[in-house]
């Protein structure tokens, strides 16, 4: 066999193979991000020494991390978490919507909504802002010694670090800039593949500007990318997925008649005073 036909086996076995794995992807999307996130994972902790090498590619002596103290890059931190904030008030608002303005009931997918909701509160804001970031204890990269801070290093996934709260481990608002991927699932679906891609993008830009600011590790990125993923995958899978449309009625019956029972009960005490009267 000569070397051309040989390097076109190995060519046409890289494409099978890499096929196969795009179709698995497809097929299980979400245990395929949790299987990238689980080696990703191992990585982090088998070098630990790549966490410190990146940090310290912002890292410029006794200026410290002289990126967050740069204008732009403050308001781009800024932007991206007025973002997540403008997002979780237009949730909680179009649930209320639901309750209670019957004329918007059906106008907005129960699906949907809870979709977003449950994805963004069991993600970001359950697993990584109240669970991990305040009890892993890992310190920032500004916070250890290698960079002029008081606290030891702790690999990922290793708890125990002198970070009393707020911690290091993993990225609050790389984890809430990679939730945005949800609305590639409910927008129109001409729109789903820009919305994607700027949601990525996104996300990456967010990322990258909290690692220059010496505020986490690659890994506390990366790490935060995949937990929010597979969380939103898992919850498409099931909201969007398996929940079909007479379920989805139901869903918007029973949320009809809890805001009814509310606006009565809000009604009743100026019933009473009217009566008194």
């Amino acid at each position: 066999m000569t070397d051309v036909s040989r390097a076109g086996e190995i060519a046409a076995t890289l494409r099978a193979h890499i096929g196969r794995a795009v179709a698995a992807i497809g097929v299980r999307p979400g245990a395929s991000v949790a299987a990238a996130t689980a080696v990703v994972s191992g990585l982090a902790l088998a070098f630990p020494g790549l966490d410190i090498a990146v940090a310290g590619l912002f890292h410029h002596g006794a200026a410290g991390f002289p990126a967050d103290r740069n204008g732009f890059l403050l308001d781009l931190r800024h932007a991206g978490m007025g973002v997540t904030r403008i997002v979780v008030v237009g949730l909680v608002v179009a649930g209320l919507a639901k309750l209670f303005v019957p004329m918007l009931a059906r106008a907005i997918p129960s699906r949907a909504l809870l979709f977003l909701a449950t994805s963004m509160a069991l993600g970001p804001g359950i697993l990584v802002n109240t669970v991990l970031k305040e009890y892993w204890g890992r310190p920032r990269p500004r916070q250890i010694t290698e960079f002029g801070g008081t606290m030891e290093f702790f690999p990922a996934w290793v708890p125990g670090g002198a970070c009393p709260t707020n911690c290091s481990f993993p990225s609050g608002e790389a984890s809430s800039a990679m939730w945005l991927v949800a609305f590639a699932f409910v927008v129109p679906e001409r729109w789903r593949r820009a919305v994607l891609v700027a949601a990525l993008g996104w996300a990456l830009v967010i990322s990258m500007n909290r690692i220059a600011f010496g505020a986490h590790f690659l890994s506390d990125v990366v790490v935060g990318w995949g937990l929010t993923a597979t969380i939103v995958l898992a919850c498409r899978r099931f909201f969007l997925e398996l929940i079909g449309p007479m379920t989805a009625t139901r869903i918007d019956d029973g949320l009809a008649w809890a805001g009814e029972r509310a606006l009565a009960g809000m009604r009743a005490p100026f019933a009473w005073f009217g009566r008194r009267s």
